[in-house]
């Protein structure tokens, strides 16, 4: 990746995206060969964080202000680091562990340079962060809803016709003694009946019952504090130009 003096100093701050298009975060330092090729860059990652991940230039591509590395973002991240602002070269030791992590050595992607990558030299300059405050909502249970049976009583009642038997006594003449004869010896029975109300349950099903589910959207305020970063420089009186 061959640049110029000036595109490397304009890497540094520029976002960095993996090959999906998604950010990672920015460009915090440049890394140079002995011949001033620009081969690793380190990343922020996180608006306050100490470390940066590093990550090889080598088959990057560069749109628009942004850094397009060939690898996914949790590669990226789970990179050895280097701690942020640092201005000393890459090591060997160092080298060994991103050339392991990214899958390099002897693969030819990229050339182990006769001196270790040096830190690019750009204009004395800091970087100031701010912390930015997304807002959003996070789904979570609140409890459970379930259907319970129990049974209660109630009293049912209603009228019923009941029948039953009465004995009068009917007295007829005789008008054939031959027919009744012998009839006074005996001592008749009659079995009477008699109705009585009965109430007879029976279980059948008369509802279905379930549980419905719905989503109800309310309006509630969220805060935040977020912090960001001021810059002041310290300037000799003499040196100092206002503009």
């Amino acid at each position: 990746m061959r640049l110029t003096e000036q595109q490397i100093r304009s890497l540094y701050g520029q976002d960095v995206q993996d090959r999906s298009g998604a950010r990672i975060g920015s460009v915090g330092q440049v890394w140079a060969d002995a011949a001033g090729e620009p081969t690793w860059v380190s990343v922020q990652t996180d608006v306050v964080a100490r470390d940066e991940s590093m990550a090889p230039l080598h088959g990057a591509r560069l749109q628009a202000g942004r850094v397009r590395l060939p690898y996914d973002r949790s590669t990226v991240r789970g990179a050895p680091a280097v701690e942020s602002g640092t201005n000393q070269s890459l090591g060997v030791d160092q080298l060994t562990l991103l050339y392991r992590h990214y899958q390099l050595s002897g693969q030819g992607a990229v050339r182990v340079p006769e001196q270790p990558p040096r830190r690019a030299t750009g204009p004395p300059a800091v970087v100031r962060s701010e912390e930015r405050v997304r807002f959003g909502t996070e789904r979570e249970p609140v409890g459970t809803a379930r259907l319970r049976k129990r049974v209660v009583t109630d009293n049912a009642q209603a009228t019923v016709p009941v029948a039953h038997d009465e004995v009068s006594v009917v007295h007829e003449p005789v008008t054939d003694p031959g027919a009744v004869r012998g009839a006074g010896a005996e001592q008749p029975e009659l079995l009477l009946y008699a109705e009585r109300p009965v109430a007879v349950k029976e279980r059948v099903p008369v509802e279905r019952v379930r549980l419905a589910r719905d989503e109800v959207v309310e309006e509630r305020p969220v805060h935040a504090q977020v912090r960001r970063e001021l810059v002041d420089a310290d300037v000799p009186e003499g040196a100092r130009h206002d503009g």
